[in-house]
């Protein structure tokens, strides 16, 4: 807890803005998992229909200065790219996530013959 006055008073202000940005926040990632969802279960129609109403809270967002234009940009660019995967595509469920890593290959098997052979040690005298 601050000692000093103007901490305090800080930490109201603190308090005020938290509380006036967290709905907006909470609304934008909600409908932002919503309209995901829509779209990896090829809803195409609604998800047409709920864009706007995303895109909308995104926008709302970056004016409040609760996240960065270009992350707005971003969010708004990927829902975009999968729902014109989706259209694409017909009934396919595009990839909404990032590509995943090639699985790891296993190891060779090396043949006895290709391992050297052991070297005995020295012993220096």
């Amino acid at each position: 807890m601050p000692v000093i006055k103007s901490a305090k008073k800080r930490m109201k202000q603190n308090n005020k803005a938290r509380a006036k940005r967290f709905p907006v926040r909470n609304t934008m990632k909600t409908l932002f998992k919503n309209e995901l969802e829509l779209i990896k279960e090829g809803k195409l129609d609604e998800a047409v229909k709920f864009m706007p109403k995303v895109y909308s809270i995104i926008d709302t967002a970056c004016k409040k200065n609760i996240i960065h234009p270009n992350n707005a940009a971003r969010k708004k660019s990927r829902l975009a790219r999968a729902l014109n995967e989706l259209q694409t595509n017909g009934s396919k469920a595009p990839k909404t996530e990032k590509a995943a890593a090639p699985e790891a290959v296993a190891p060779k098997a090396v043949a006895p013959e290709a391992v050297a052979p052991e070297v005995p040690e020295v012993k220096a005298e």
